[in-house]
């Protein structure tokens, strides 16, 4: 038998290695993923994570179990290799943000994980809530950000930030995937991060982890044992069990993510959470994600600035520096600054001003709509437009969703990342915000500040009550095809004070610009009494007998009008401009 072994592993492909190699470097000699030798390491008793080393008689063990045979390599030769990706950047622990529906026990599971860390390493311990904190598993680091919701989540995406490395999804085994369960789904995998199910209240009688995981394999989340990438770990947040379970699982997720950064260069990161304190004045709790934050570091956060009096850690205690992805509190800033903005360490106060200066204080995006796709598409710049579908009722949602997917080309794909039934609400203005993509809404409107959002984040909002209009727009959009539309735009408004004869224009009105501005060649109206009398344009625009091109609000002028004689002391003349809105 043994002799038959040796034939067979003859027969098989060879990788050289050498006395020890990294569980990174095996996996890319091996075409797999990383994750996919750690679980073969394992099942042999090994633990070790991406970055870690195997002597050579344990990684051609693994070699065997996908096909290959090892062979011994010089030493000097890889070597080399290794000490050639060397650097500055060091491992960093993995930021968490605990995400799902209301009452499946989030706050209840970060509760049970910083309990156990203040059991196990500061006993008395009284954490501070500043929005994010750190616990201490072993001897390593994870940073939990507690989020009020899934809103503030994806606010942060919307503003550039990309503060979180890994979600945890919370589903509850008695009452599985809920509503806010399919948001919270929908708004990880928008932001390309991976999730790891956390199965809670097994201890329930009537828990039954099965049907959650066929429920989340039906929304496209295939956990491991099915034959998906889906980590799921079952818990009880309420006694505790499972919890060490998780956090491995979330050490080994963040290995094969191999999150590393410079702590040696200028910090930079993200405001987790910003507010005003009586006696303290603006505070800010910053997640420092590259470099080192020091004490009386000038920071740019947004449109705010200040130098770093203090800082304090998640435990309330004073510190000097902070080190990549560590929460931190700090007083300083001139002004409250918004959360999600990117802060940045300055050389000085100077350069700190001379930043805020330029910026301006009014975002002005420049929102994605059908038109401006469908000339994207003409160009070939863009293949995908990601769309937030909400709709009247929910037997609409599937055939929507299915109408709309099925308009997708050769070339662009429409790729509806949330669909739901209800009002357009501020979450979905976030979603759609930060995927770059628009909201489409069947039967159903924006909820209060809905709209004010959209407007402010520059996102276009479509609104239909018949699908084959939906799918006429939306599919000449996917296919380059779609014909801009316009609209009249107030451009300036003017009163008529006086009317004069002119024997070469025939009428010469006297006006007092009371908005805007007017301008020659303009499209206007004429309104008598709030209601609309003609349509004209005006030919003649002059400033004390000399001709000018626009006149603007608060001076007087004298216009000429062409396509009109019926002209009173007391009308109003409104000019518009045509723009896109489509």
């Amino acid at each position: 038998m043994n002799k038959q072994n040796e034939t067979n592993q003859s027969s098989l492909p060879q990788i050289e290695l050498t006395s020890s190699v990294t569980i990174k470097q095996l996996a890319g000699m091996l075409k797999v993923e990383p994750v996919k030798v750690i679980k073969q390491l394992m099942r042999k008793g090994v633990m070790a994570n991406i970055n870690q080393s195997v002597d050579f008689d344990t990684a051609a063990k693994v070699l065997v179990d996908f096909g290959y045979v090892a062979q011994r390599k010089v030493e000097q030769q890889v070597m080399h290799s290794i000490e050639k990706g060397g650097g500055s950047f060091q491992t960093r622990p993995p930021v968490v943000t605990v995400m799902g529906h209301v009452d499946h026990g989030k706050t209840t599971l970060l509760d049970a994980i910083r309990k156990t860390n203040v059991i196990a390493h500061e006993a008395g311990a009284i954490t501070q809530h500043i929005g994010a904190y750190q616990t201490i598993v072993g001897d390593r680091k994870i940073t939990f950000l507690d989020t009020p919701g899934h809103g503030a989540f994806t606010a942060m995406r919307a503003r550039g930030a990309h503060a979180t490395d890994i979600v945890v999804l919370v589903v509850a085994a008695d009452d599985g995937v809920m509503p806010q369960t399919v948001e919270a789904i929908d708004h990880a995998k928008a932001a390309g991060v991976p999730i790891l199910v956390a199965v809670n209240k097994i201890d329930k009688s009537n828990a039954d982890p099965e049907r959650v995981k066929q429920q989340l394999a039906d929304l496209g989340l295939v956990i491991e044992e099915w034959g998906g990438d889906i980590v799921c770990v079952p818990i009880s947040a309420k006694n505790g069990q499972g919890i060490s379970d998780l956090l491995e699982n979330l050490f080994l997720v963040a290995d094969i993510l191999e999150l590393k950064a410079d702590p040696d260069c200028k910090a930079e990161g993200v405001v987790i959470e910003a507010k005003l304190d009586k006696t303290r004045g603006p505070s800010a709790t910053l997640l420092v994600q590259k470099g080192s934050l020091n004490l009386g570091d000038v920071v740019v956060a947004g449109d705010t600035w200040g130098k770093i009096k203090a800082m304090f850690n998640d435990k309330g205690e004073r510190i000097r520096k902070s080190e990549p992805s560590t929460p931190v509190e700090v007083l300083g800033l001139n002004s409250v600054s918004e959360v999600g903005e990117i802060f940045r360490v300055v050389a000085d106060e100077h350069q700190a001003r001379a930043i805020v200066s330029k910026r301006e204080v009014a975002r002005q995006p420049v929102p994605l709509s059908l038109g401006t796709f469908s000339t994207q598409v003409n160009v070939g710049e863009t293949k995908k437009l990601n769309i937030v579908l909400k709709v009247d009722v929910c037997g609409s949602i599937e055939p929507i969703k299915s109408s709309i997917e099925q308009l997708s080309t050769e070339k662009t794909r429409a790729n509806v990342i949330h669909a739901a039934s209800g009002s357009i609400t501020e979450n979905d203005v976030f979603l759609a915000s930060a995927s770059d993509g628009i909201i489409i809404g069947f039967n159903t409107d924006p909820a209060p500040g809905a709209q004010q959002l959209a407007e402010m984040e520059g996102v276009s909002i479509r609104r239909y009550d018949v699908i084959y209009k939906l799918e006429d727009e939306l599919g000449k959009a996917l296919e380059g095809m779609l014909e801009p539309t316009y609209a009249d735009v107030l451009g300036g408004r003017a009163e008529v004070r006086a009317i004069f004869p002119d024997s070469k224009r025939g009428k010469v009105l006297g006006v007092y610009v009371k908005e805007g501005k007017l301008w020659r060649d303009a499209k206007v109206k004429i309104l008598r009494r709030g209601k609309e009398v003609c349509e004209a344009r005006i030919s003649s625009l002059k400033r004390f007998k000399q001709d000018v091109n626009e006149v603007a609000v608060g001076l007087e002028c004298g216009v000429g009008i062409e396509g009109s004689t019926d002209l009173h002391v007391g009308d109003v003349i409104e000019s518009y401009i045509k723009e896109k809105t489509s």
